[in-house]
């Protein structure tokens, strides 16, 4: 589960509906700005920038009292492909990990993609509008990662207290507290594989230019790398929103419509423990990378027509 991820069984009826109404909009909006950006030739971009982002997702850090944190990469995502495909990369990393992985509910899945991929974008690409060209840009970049966190953290747990669930004041300032030290760790690490990926191609940041190629190698062994060796270091701790349905009494609550073989990112028909974590994150790679790519193709050619 991500850090801000909402499975099926915390919300209530009328708010996870009324989300998933929302959500439709929201995301079909999205497509269409993207569009105008979409051509074959970004492609390439597009897959290994989600898949990069859902390797990372994998890989769990602590962050303190029991409790760990991951790259989200919502902000990543805006400054290398711009919000509006970034916001269409993540529907399509929280759509698999929840249809294919069971990471994240299906009723909930208009909370969550309104979450990380809408607001928390949105969010991640106010200070790089107001200040990521000038020389305060090390700054935005920083501060974005951050807000896009904070944004999707409150955001959920707004919609925990809607649907009912009460949050002592005690639990939700340490909530409060761990999501504020994933939401710096975020940004710290956004700032740092910017920083990388320019140093290996200047301009990389929402250019146009399909000249990324030592960029995008890079970014490629470095999903794989994380999928398949960086799953035996990730943290076995709770992240944030798990620790804190622990802590409220609704973790039970937590349930799954439907049964996948790569559940809990785990392909189940292997023995090793690691073989198992590995085989499910590369698989899952490759299927990021594939519905990045048909989306693009799609989308190219609806315009054309």
């Amino acid at each position: 589960m991500t850090n801000v991820h909402i499975p099926d069984g915390f919300l209530s009826t009328p708010v996870w509906a009324g989300l998933d109404l929302a959500a439709i909009p929201a995301v079909g909006y999205m497509v269409r700005r993207a569009q105008s950006g979409f051509a074959e030739t970004r492609a390439p971009l597009l897959g290994v920038m989600g898949a990069f982002v859902f390797a990372a997702q994998m890989i769990n850090f602590p962050v303190g009292i029991g409790t760990s944190g991951h790259l989200v990469g919502g902000a990543l995502l805006t400054y290398t492909l711009g919000p509006s495909a970034a916001a269409v990369v993540m529907t399509a990393i929280l759509a698999i990990q929840g249809l294919v992985f069971q990471d994240g509910g299906i009723l909930a899945m208009g909370a969550n993609v309104l979450n990380m991929a809408i607001v928390g974008v949105l969010a991640a690409d106010l200070p790089f509008r107001l200040a990521g060209r000038g020389r305060y840009r090390k700054l935005a970049i920083f501060l974005g990662g951050v807000l896009s966190v904070l944004a999707s953290a409150f955001l959920a747990m707004g919609e925990l207290v809607l649907s009912g669930v009460r949050i002592p004041s005690f639990i939700l300032g340490v909530s409060v507290l761990l999501f504020a030290v994933s939401a710096a760790l975020e940004g710290a690490i956004t700032l740092a594989v910017m920083q990388a990926l320019e140093s290996v191609q200047p301009e990389f940041v929402q250019t146009p230019s399909p000249r990324r190629g030592w960029a995008l190698a890079a970014l490629g062994l470095g999903a794989v790398l994380l999928a398949a060796v960086g799953v035996l270091f990730a943290s076995t701790h709770p992240d944030g929103l798990e620790r804190l349905a622990e802590q409220v009494g609704i973790a039970k609550q937590a349930r799954s419509l439907i049964a996948t073989p790569l559940a809990d990112y785990e392909a189940g028909f292997f023995s090793s423990p690691w073989l198992r974590k590995a085989a499910a994150g590369l698989a899952g790679l490759g299927l990021i990378y594939a519905a990045c790519l048909l989306l693009v193709r799609l989308t190219v050619r609806t315009r054309r027509s």
